[in-house]
């Protein structure tokens, strides 16, 4: 009868279930007999295993064991004086316990096991055959084991997939499942959307009720070839693709990552990047008709210098010819204006000098040659040798790099900056310093001085064409020497600031690139 109840027994050598015994295996039992609940602990401590026993006999001793108690393995006799093992089952199932429960009783008829067994009972023993109960117990311990297993692989499978449902719900991307279509030849031809999120409605206007079990040229009959040149590439090679195209017939722009989760299907992720898109192409344009204008204000700037050299010539000429002739021999008014006038003319003279240097910078290209620094700061000074020598001016340098540059742009740059310390100067004689440090792929110029200084609201203000801080009277000039400076340095793709305070000197940096080949710096 009980190998017809249990088809397969356990080998009790088996390593695998030999271990199934915790360190100490704790057992409730339900008898009224001690001799019987001896008898059973002897069977398993003889198996190796050690075994604590609580003994209940009535309903009441079962529930308070059970509340305060736990236990691997509940042993029950089918009948005793007050109430019957199978009433303990009940309670056990009641409070939802996962305890292996296995009778132990004396003679039960075939019908009675079969019944015992389908109401929950995990085996039953005959007390006259206790050699079988430490096998019945392994058993039931592995049972019991892998049950609880299957219960946590199901739990943990239920909670991941509720997280990733959540995740694929709420995501602010939007998400597909799709499965790829291939033709006769095994090319890719069209996908089909197996699942899609909400966010995937929101940024393609496309319901998943348009959408979910239909194919991609079914939903969008102009959808282009790309998108399934794209997503086949993933499903047949298994490696992910970034991609950022614009969809003609959806009029968007998406940027996003499909990944192939498993053979025949990719997943894609994506984002609207329209407003992005639009607004960068908005950008170039803007960019494009600011470089036109600035080539158009360059042009008219250069021409209308140019031109007027001539004609201003000849008004600064003649005008001072006239000075020359009648000073004296008109009326002291007469003489005034006359002044004022050749003084105009000569002033305007300059400034349509300056500006033609100005339209000049950069307008026929840079003609950039490996260029020693230290020999271009020695031309410079050269030609401020006047200058140098009315203000008892003291220049130094320090060592001084080879850089890729225009050679008569950076001369220009040099003589511009030291030139405006040499004019800007205060009491002492002027005492002007110029180094060089490199910094990875970039130098860093400086050049100090100890003049009057530059008050911090203008230090921006002194780069812009035109801009002056003191009258004609106090300084000469028209206010164009750092602005081409600024010019000159961002044409090389650097950029120059300074660092100063009213009274105080001022330090001019620039920057340049550095030459891709190493060389010494020379002092």
């Amino acid at each position: 009868m009980e190998s017809r109840l249990r088809a397969r027994r356990a080998n009790v050598n088996d390593p695998v279930e030999a271990d199934l015994y915790p360190g100490r295996l704790r057992a409730l039992l339900v008898e009224d007999n001690p001799l019987d609940a001896e008898l059973m602990v002897r069977e398993l401590a003889r198996d190796g295993c050690e075994v604590a026993i609580d003994r209940s006999q009535t309903e009441a001793e079962f529930v308070e064991r059970l509340t305060n108690g736990s236990y691997d393995v509940i042993l029950a006799d089918y009948n005793l004086p007050q109430w019957r093992g199978m009433e303990a089952l009940k309670i056990v199932r009641q409070r939802g316990l996962d305890i292996p429960f296995i009778l132990v009783t004396g003679a039960l008829g075939e019908a009675k096991a079969v019944e015992c067994i389908q109401q929950g009972v995990t085996d039953y023993i005959l007390k006259d055959n206790l050699p079988r109960l430490p096998l019945s117990v392994h058993r039931a311990l592995q049972e019991t084991r892998l049950r609880r297993q299957q219960k946590q692989t199901e739990t943990a499978m239920r909670v991941s997939e509720e997280r990733h449902r959540q995740l694929f719900e709420r995501s602010a991307s939007a998400i597909a499942v799709c499965e790829m279509v291939f033709d006769s030849a095994g090319v890719p031809c069209d996908f089909r959307y197996l699942q899609v999120n909400p966010a995937f409605e929101q940024m393609t206007g496309l319901g998943q009720d348009q959408v979910v079990d239909r194919t991609a040229l079914d939903v969008l009959p102009d959808l282009e070839h790309y998108w399934i040149e794209i997503f086949g590439t993933v499903v047949i090679s298994g490696e992910p693709a970034t991609f950022e195209q614009y969809s003609q017939s959806l009029h968007r722009y998406y940027q996003g990552t499909a990944y192939r989760p498993q053979p025949g299907q990719f997943a894609v992720s994506f984002t609207d990047v329209t407003k992005r898109k639009r607004s960068e192409e908005e950008l170039a344009k803007k960019v494009d008709e600011l470089a036109r204008s600035n080539r158009d204000l360059e042009q008219f700037a250069y021409v209308a210098s140019h031109d007027l050299q001539e004609p201003l010539r000849m008004v600064a000429s003649y005008t001072q010819l006239l000075g020359e002739r009648y000073r004296g021999k008109l009326d002291e008014n007469a003489d005034k204006y006359i002044g004022y006038a050749v003084e105009g003319a000569l002033r305007m003279q300059t400034l349509i000098q300056d500006l033609l240097t100005f339209s000049r910078v950069g307008r026929n290209g840079l003609g950039r040659t490996v260029t020693d620094c230290t020999t271009v700061l020695d031309q410079a000074l050269q030609n401020l040798q006047a200058a140098v020598a009315e203000s008892h001016a003291l220049v130094t340098h320090g060592p001084l790099p080879m850089v890729t540059a225009d050679r008569s742009q950076l001369l220009q740059l040099f003589q511009n900056l030291i030139g405006n310390a040499i004019k800007f100067r205060g009491a002492e004689p002027p005492a002007i310093s110029v180094s060089a440090e490199q910094d990875g792929e970039t130098w860093t110029f400086s050049v100090s001085d100890n003049g009057i200084g530059i008050a911090p609201e203008h230090k921006e203000v002194i780069f812009v064409i035109f801009q002056r801080l003191h009258t004609r009277t106090e300084y000469s000039g028209n206010g164009l020497g750092l602005a081409i400076c600024k010019k000159i340095v961002e044409q090389h793709g650097g950029r120059i600031w300074v660092e100063s305070e009213a009274g105080h000197g001022a330090t001019f940096r620039f920057t340049l690139p550095a030459r891709a080949e190493k060389d010494g710096a020379r002092s």
